[in-house]
């Protein structure tokens, strides 16, 4: 087994005297070659029939002694030599600059980080061979970025991703542009932004249908199709996910819940989510119902479907005292506040009297997971936003897929649907992402859940469920901008140590000496991942060594072209978005240049 490159067998390496010992010796070297070089060639040159001894170490002692003429011809090829070992010494000192400009501060740690053979698993060759294997054609795998040795990375269409990148650190450009663009079959994008609607949606038009539900007006769409959250609901078990997707969005991070009256008043808003369902409702009629705590309509419409102890349950809640009863249907409420803007309404309502007499088109996340397309689903951040509806339709699109891959063969869907959660922790609270995230890869859903710190996933799933999110993920990638010590210090560990050499120079009666010890020390510290430099990141994935990487953003990729005109054609500011783009790029290439103090 070979030793790992980031650990010694034992103390080792050039002291000054050994460098000093061989530079002496290749001067040496040197000097033996250009004289005896000079002496032949010139005595032939000249014609002057001067016998050269064989012997090299002869012939520089007699030159040096005087037995051996010098031939004229000699100092020419002395100079011209001199002028070639002169050029390659220019050469290899601007190659090796160079290669410093290319560098970053963290680049030091690469030699003992893993590399070849050592990240064999998301090399593309790999890649192409599990494409091969899972009959997916079109696409390698999901780009991950390249090595600082140029070789670029993948992960496969069975991986699952999670994404640590501080603000403004090139998350969007560099690892969620790049996925949309390499994906084979459905996309599905959750963002709180236009950015990567705006920079993918014409380049993804040409694989199928584009959807963009926007409630919240923040690419400036208009609802010209429209999605009914309660074509989800076919019974209680999804009506309570439902409710759960509101319950979950409604509240700020980290918010403290009321031990009775959050589940009481989740369990209200699932019961009169099913409600509605069952009678075609408006999912608008819902907020109705609550807000006329003595209204029995609903109560008589479960019953009259057979969901009895449904019915009794809100039932109870309404011939509740009127304090409990009261606080109840207000939790339930502030649940379901975002179905009070006209603007989202919109989009979740029919414009006619009835589903039958909307013109515009019904999403259906069936269709969708059998047809192909992509669906970007945008909201603000907050209580009160679109949030909780960008996460119902998330899980009804994913739930679709699941249900599709359970019916083909092996298990898995045919061609893989790729969703990008970027903003997972503002936009998309789904709750029970983690339970579920290791299963999703085997079934061809393939999953990207972005973050800006470890405290946002910590803030919606918790400790535990964060950390089993992150423990579920085949490939982890840091891109920087966090300075959370916890988590830090965490991926510091992860990344491992290696052994130091230190000296010491010890004089006395007997002479000096030198004593060399091994240190364990960290490859990357606390301090240098939180001042990772744009352009690198930092790639943990299953079975390999962690590694350290030149991050790809697409303006530097092959569909660049593309995305600019996407820009060009649907982003009221593009020039200025275009050459905020151009900066990001030359800004990466300029952190390459910085060299270590």
């Amino acid at each position: 087994m070979s030793q790992p490159n980031n650990r010694r067998r034992d103390p080792g390496g050039f002291t000054a005297e050994t460098l000093l010992l061989l530079l002496a010796i290749g001067g040496v070297f040197v000097a033996l070659v250009v004289v005896n070089v000079a002496q032949r060639l010139g005595h032939t040159i000249d014609g002057d029939g001067v016998a050269v001894p064989g012997d090299p170490f002869v012939v520089v002692i007699q030159t040096f002694n005087g037995k051996l003429a010098w031939p004229a011809a000699g100092t020419v090829i002395v100079a011209a030599l001199g002028a070639l070992v002169l050029a390659l010494v220019v050469l290899i000192l601007i190659a090796f600059t160079r290669y410093r400009k290319r560098r970053t501060r963290v680049d030091r740690a690469a030699p003992f980080m893993g590399r070849g053979k050592d990240i064999a698993g998301v090399s593309k060759q790999n890649a192409v061979k599990q494409a091969e294997r899972l009959g997916v054609r079109d696409s390698v795998g999901v780009p991950i970025g390249k090595t600082l040795g140029s070789a670029p990375l993948f992960g496969t269409w069975e991986d699952m991703h999670i994404d640590i990148w501080g603000p403004r650190t090139g998350k969007t450009t560099s690892r969620a542009v790049p996925a949309i663009l390499a994906a084979p079959g459905g996309v599905l994008v959750t963002s709180n932004k236009r950015d990567v609607v705006d920079a993918t949606r014409d380049v993804r038009a040409e694989a199928g249908p584009v959807w963009v539900f926007d409630p919240q007006g923040i690419s400036l769409e208009n609802p010209t199709w429209w999605w009914n959250p309660l074509s989800y609901v076919t019974d209680e078990v999804k009506a309570a996910k439902l409710a759960d997707h509101f319950a979950s969005g409604s509240r700020d991070p980290g918010a403290k819940t009321d031990a009775y009256f959050d589940p009481a008043g989740q369990d209200l808003l699932a019961g009169l989510l099913l409600a509605a369902a069952l009678d075609q409702r408006p999912i608008t009629d819902v907020y109705s119902w609550l807000t006329r705590p003595s209204e029995e309509e609903a109560v008589d419409i479960l019953r009259d479907h057979g969901f009895t102890l449904t019915a009794d349950q809100v039932r109870g809640v309404i011939n509740a005292p009127e304090k409990q009863r009261g606080g109840i249907y207000g939790t339930a409420q502030q649940m379901a506040s975002c179905l009070t803007n006209r603007q989202v309404a919109a989009w979740v309502n029919p414009s006619g009297a009835t589903t039958a007499d909307d013109p515009r088109p019904h999403f259906d996340p069936v269709a969708f997971v059998r047809d192909g397309g992509t669906l970007y689903s945008l909201s603000k951040e907050g209580r009160g936003t679109a949030g909780p509806l960008v996460t119902a339709l998330t899980v009804a699109v994913v739930e679709a897929a699941e249900e599709l891959a359970a019916g083909s063969a092996g298990g898995r869907l045919a061609v893989p649907l790729l969703g990008v959660l970027d903003e997972a922790a503002n936009v998309c609270r789904w709750r029970e992402l983690p339970n579920l995230y290791s299963h999703y890869g085997s079934r061809g859903i393939v999953l990207m859940t972005i973050l800006q710190s470890w405290s946002q996933g910590v803030d919606v799933w918790g400790e535990s469920g964060m950390r089993k999110l992150w423990s579920a993920s085949n490939i982890k990638v840091y891109g920087g901008g966090v300075s959370e010590d916890a988590f830090l210090e965490q991926l510091s560990k992860l990344i491992g140590d290696y052994d130091r050499q230190s000296s010491s120079v010890s004089s006395g009666r007997g002479g000096r000496s030198v004593n060399q010890q091994l240190h364990r020390e960290r490859i990357l510290g606390v301090d240098e991942l939180a001042a990772m430099p744009k352009g690198r990141a930092v790639v943990l994935s299953s079975g390999n060594r962690p590694t350290l990487i030149r991050t790809q953003p697409w303006m530097a990729g092959p569909q660049a072209e593309q995305v600019r005109a996407s820009i060009a054609a649907h982003d009221p500011q593009a020039q200025q978005t275009i050459q905020q783009a151009e900066t990001e790029l030359v800004a990466v290439q300029r952190a390459e240049a910085t060299r270590d103090a």
